[in-house]
């Protein structure tokens, strides 16, 4: 995410680490480099003159902290205007004190509405919500069919009332269908078309005219750059929208929309799409993201995602293992599935501070080598599980026949499993109990520190 505008960021700044002393001269060749690396990256021209204005005022003739370096002060002044720029803090969903909530989702097509929705409606059913999706997008082919095919993925009922209904008729029927059936929040997908036109605007101005939403949210393809802004713009010129979903931004290596959108519309990005799975949706956290951008890594985030995949009754159970020599190589894979369970490799060491984004776009990371590990695992017996001493030669050939891997593999991930358990061996004492409180305060997998 975002690694290209990183590295240029990052050698644009490499430039201060020589200074001793900020100079007006010295400030204004390097926010050059800076404008460069911005522009290159697809941000609105605005939006980079005015970034470039605020941090070239803030650094000049600005007194050095103690603490600090020329090139820490400057990064530190780029990271917080780079916060404000794209919004300063976190926006959440407005949730109406009169239920149900609606947020009606509109965009163009291929921006992602359809399943943004289904990820809304996921995460809010998560939270304990009782949210409905209506099904209002009667024009492009299967789009009904894709919604409740995605309800059903993950528990939502679907309001339809299929393809010959308009679509303010349905959302005013799912509402009604939302009162009488206890649904708390009703998420409203709507038709997009390849490019803005009155027909669109119009049918969307008619459902807010109707159901008054309470949020009213833009999905746009983060991909598309400077087109991303422009769209956002039409949409908030004529709909008032409340807020963004920016989506497909895994692949986005420039970022120019993230940087752009708060900026030109003044409307906040309320959710990020980080992948295509139904759980690949984050808040947007504007400072976080500057730090990203910056490679001061986003442990916060990291964080997060260990605790939605581990929980403290886990913790304690697997300290218990550990101390009790119990930790058996089912335990193992249930440790791998909660760490691919938060998203890619890659994605993962991005979140660490000082990892370098371009040496990892280098870097073989072969998320296929869990996959291979699961399916030896898998491959053996409950007996061969609890105690792998027993697998001899020939057991190997049979596990590994069944796994579709080489003897080799299960050589190397028994030998990787018996140095784990030497190491956990001399976790006892003193050094249990430091491991037990960081589990049990951290919330932390097994395998990431």
């Amino acid at each position: 995410m975002f690694s290209s505008l990183s590295d240029k960021l990052g050698a644009a700044l490499k430039k201060f680490r020589s200074k001793g002393k900020l100079t007006a001269a010295d400030v204004k060749e390097g926010m050059r480099e800076v404008k460069l690396a911005l522009l290159e990256a697809d941000v609105n021209y605005r939006v980079v003159k005015d970034f470039v204005a605020a941090v070239t005022e803030r650094a000049v003739g600005e007194e050095v902290l103690a603490s600090l370096v020329p090139a820490q002060q400057i990064i530190k002044i780029t990271n917080e205007e780079l916060t404000a720029i794209m919004g300063g803090s976190v926006s959440k969903l407005t949730i109406s004190s009169k239920p149900p909530t609606i947020v009606m989702v509109c965009g163009l097509q291929g921006a992602g509405k359809t399943t943004h929705c289904a990820k809304l409606a996921a995460m809010y059913k998560k939270q304990g919500k009782r949210p409905l999706l209506a099904a209002c997008d009667v024009y492009r082919p299967a789009a009904i069919k894709q919604l409740e095919v995605l309800g059903e993925q993950i528990g939502v009922p679907v309001f339809s009332l299929g393809a010959d209904v308009s679509p303010v008729k349905i959302a005013k029927e799912a509402l009604e269908h939302c009162k009488k059936h206890g649904h708390d929040m009703l998420f409203l997908d709507t038709a997009g078309r390849l490019h803005i036109d009155e027909a669109l605007m119009g049918e969307l101005c008619e459902i807010k005219d109707a159901l008054s939403p309470t949020e009213i949210l833009l999905v746009i393809d983060s991909m598309t750059g400077q087109d991303a802004v422009n769209v956002a713009k039409s949409f908030n010129d004529q709909l008032d929208i409340t807020g963004v979903i920016l989506t497909k931004l895994d692949g986005d290596t420039r970022g120019g929309a993230a940087l752009s959108v708060r900026h030109i519309t003044g409307k906040p990005i309320k959710f990020i799409g980080t992948g295509e799975k139904i759980d690949q949706i984050e808040p947007f956290h504007p400072d976080r993201m500057a730090q990203r951008i910056l490679g001061m890594g986003d442990v916060l985030t990291l964080i997060e995602k260990a605790q939605e995949q581990f929980d403290e009754k886990q913790a304690e159970e697997l300290e218990r293992k550990m101390r009790e020599q119990t930790f058996t190589l089912t335990d193992y894979l249930e440790q791998l599935n909660q760490i691919k369970g938060m998203g890619s490799l890659e994605s993962l060491l991005g979140m660490i501070p000082g990892v370098n984004q371009s040496a990892l776009k280098d870097a073989k990371l072969d998320e296929k080598a869990l996959a291979h590990v699961e399916a030896i695992i898998l491959s053996m017996t409950p007996r061969e599980r609890e105690k792998p001493d027993i697998i001899n030669a020939s057991r190997k050939k049979r596990i590994a026949a069944g796994s579709g891997t080489k003897v080799e593999e299960i050589n190397r991930l028994l030998k990787q499993f018996d140095a784990m358990k030497k190491m956990m061996k001399q976790m006892t004492g003193k050094q249990a109990a430091k491991f037990k409180r960081r589990m049990n305060n951290g919330k932390l997998p097994f395998g990431i520190r």
